[in-house]
């Protein structure tokens, strides 16, 4: 299937170094190399390969290469001034397209600054969107599936859910064995592996960081870190509290999701909340990597516990309320205080099963298939 960056990873590639970032095995490997077809003598290296990572220390391909793709340069020493140097001597007209299963502003973080030299986008699973452009299907045939398989495309597309749940149990534990060394120590291993456990049955509730390091025997410093080093991965990304006055929104607890819902462990409310929340993301990075727009992804919560599952916002102000619901039709008073407070943002109460569509005052309780069938990507 072709992937809903790939007209936007090409025209960036005409302007600038492009970096295509994401979780291991969303697809930015293959789309790499579809875009590859379009540009003469089209080059790939990998660097975890010992005669790609020659190459790509001697910068030894080809200066007629069109397209050169590095995958996984951000493992090698000094990779920011390495890049630095291969952007500013590259062949004429050639483009480069670096792709990685972790947060470049993360990884290694010293080195020169590319400012001005790069354009990042960052892929995400399958959306309800995505699939429905690339299928033809209905939203709620597409919602179903994701539902049960997740937005990777190998579970997503594979002939069954047991397929699916094979690659789901192998790719968690690689994920933990492999690429969280890369950020932490060997022993800490086990710990990560639980604390990712009790995440799992903790989605759509904020986290208690303190409380769980009770559990686990650690510091909640070390748990902190913990959590940075899943987000870098690409594991898990962390919604916070609205708030106008941003410091004080990141002292409080966040909510915790999965790049991968088919890795929810919960009821159906918990899995349809953890893909909503992926799909907005989703919807919010397009708008800033594409777009250039300042889309940001909160929750919010009063102090009497009332909460709204997911607010988006444009420069730090609410445009969207969205509650998750799987059946359930009626509305908080808390939302419809939010809705008067907020009046030019969109109150709404995604349902995911909904005989009927209707607007109650200022409240539009629509189908969620439908709806986030709509988003941006």
């Amino acid at each position: 299937m072709q992937r809903y960056l790939s007209a936007p990873v090409k025209a960036d590639l005409a302007k600038k170094l492009v970096f295509l970032v994401g979780p291991r095995q969303v697809g930015k490997t293959t789309l790499a190399k579809t875009l590859m077809a379009d540009y003469p003598r089209s080059q790939y290296f990998n660097w975890d390969v010992a005669s790609d990572s020659r190459i790509i220390l001697g910068q030894t391909w080809s200066p007629r290469a069109k397209l050169v793709v590095l995958d996984e340069i951000h493992k090698m020493r000094d990779w920011k001034t390495y890049l630095k140097g291969a952007w500013d001597g590259r062949g004429e007209g050639q483009a480069i397209l670096v792709t990685g299963s972790a947060r470049m502003d993360t990884f290694r973080q010293s080195g020169e600054s590319l400012a001005g030299r790069y354009f990042t986008l960052r892929m995400h699973p399958v959306s309800v969107r995505e699939w429905c452009v690339a299928s033809g299907t209905t939203p709620e045939e597409a919602l179903d599936r994701l539902l049960e398989r997740g937005g990777f495309p190998e579970p997503f597309l594979a002939r069954d859910a047991r397929e699916a749940d094979r690659w789901r149990r192998q790719y968690l534990e690689d994920l933990i064995r492999e690429d969280v060394v890369e950020f932490s120590r060997i022993h800490e291993i086990r710990a990560m592996r639980l604390f990712v456990e009790m995440l799992r049955e903790r989605v759509g509730s904020p986290v208690s960081l303190a409380s769980i390091a009770r559990d686990l025997q650690v510091s909640p410093t070390t748990l902190a870190k913990y959590l940075d080093i899943l987000e870098a991965l690409y594991v898990v990304f962390t919604v916070r509290p609205y708030h106008r006055n941003i410091a004080r929104a990141i002292l409080k607890e966040p909510k915790v999701y999965f790049f991968d819902t088919g890795l929810v462990i919960g009821d159906e409310g918990a899995r349809f909340e953890n893909a909503c929340a992926g799909m907005l993301l989703k919807h919010a990075h397009y708008l800033q990597d594409v777009e250039g727009r300042a889309a940001t992804l909160h929750y919010i919560r009063d102090k009497e516990g009332s909460e709204v599952d997911l607010v988006l916002c444009r420069n730090n102000v609410p445009v969207v309320f969205a509650e998750c619901r799987h059946a359930d039709t009626a509305v908080s008073r808390f939302m419809v205080s939010l809705a008067a407070r907020f009046p030019k943002a969109r109150a709404l109460q995604l349902v995911r099963e909904l005989r009927q569509e209707e607007k109650r005052g200022d409240i539009a309780i629509v189908r969620a298939a439908d709806w986030l069938a709509e988003l941006a990507a």
